[in-house]
């Protein structure tokens, strides 16, 4: 594919832009992007990309809202710097930041491939927080027996993860 701009070299950078549901694709070589100033000193970074879809997905404000107990950083920082300030902020700002993973990513757990080796071992540990999430509904609701079966279910996980 040729350049767009110079229509001589071949396109190495390719920028795909969607504004307003309208998306439009640039092709260019090494040249004529350097010479495109706006698609290198634009400030692109991780940080700033979560910045910019925490700000779309987080309308309302959090300056109410506790801070972070071992760093002090706000919600409302967070929001505009796109990381953390340590790793106890991912803790305090759990509840505010899942609702918005799961509708970006569609689930809230990683779900991609698992090695093998390692693979019936993260299983078994997973189903154990699964179980255990269910265990905790199961007492919630009085249903004690259902509570039993479960319980006897992280046993059996929990030994087959020792033996291995």
């Amino acid at each position: 594919m040729l350049c767009n701009e110079c229509e001589k070299n071949t396109a190495t950078v390719h920028v795909t832009k969607i504004i307003n549901g309208v998306k439009t694709e640039t092709h260019l070589c090494e040249e004529c992007a350097k010479k495109q100033q706006a698609f290198f000193n634009n400030n692109f970074s991780m940080e700033n990309l979560l910045a910019g879809m925490l700000n779309e997905a987080f309308t309302e404000s959090y300056k109410d809202a506790m801070p972070c107990k071992t760093c002090g950083m706000t919600f409302d920082e967070f929001k505009k710097i796109g990381k953390f300030g340590c790793s106890d902020c991912i803790s305090m700002f759990r509840d505010r930041l899942m609702p918005t993973i799961k509708n970006l990513q569609g689930y809230d757990s990683h779900i991609g491939k698992i090695p093998k080796k390692a693979g019936q071992k993260y299983r078994n540990q997973n189903d154990i927080e699964k179980l255990k999430v269910d265990l905790r509904s199961m007492i919630d609701q009085e249903r004690y027996e259902d509570a039993a079966v479960i319980r006897d279910k992280i046993k059996d996980l929990e030994t087959r993860i020792i033996e291995e």
